[in-house]
């Protein structure tokens, strides 16, 4: 995750807290849901990002493998 989305994402969570137990405290049930609106938006972008990085992670390890495995598949390793 990039430390600008993580950090956005943390924001989001954060802000929503804070509203949802000022809507509480309150007695103001739109200032409530609006926070609980803002906790799933982080948490959302959370998971997208995390999501993002697994599969990144995937990918370039199934690159590596194709890259240590000789003679399989064409590579530099592979004769004619």
């Amino acid at each position: 995750m990039s430390a600008g989305e993580k950090g956005q994402s943390k924001g989001e969570q954060i802000s929503g807290k804070i509203k949802e137990f000022a809507g509480k405290l309150t007695g103001n049930e739109r200032l409530k849901n609006e926070g609980r609106g803002e906790q799933v938006k982080g948490n959302v972008r959370e998971a997208k990002e995390d999501t993002k990085g697994a599969v990144g992670g995937f990918v370039e390890g199934m690159r590596d493998d194709d890259r240590h495995r000789p003679g399989e598949g064409p590579g530099p390793d592979r004769r004619a």
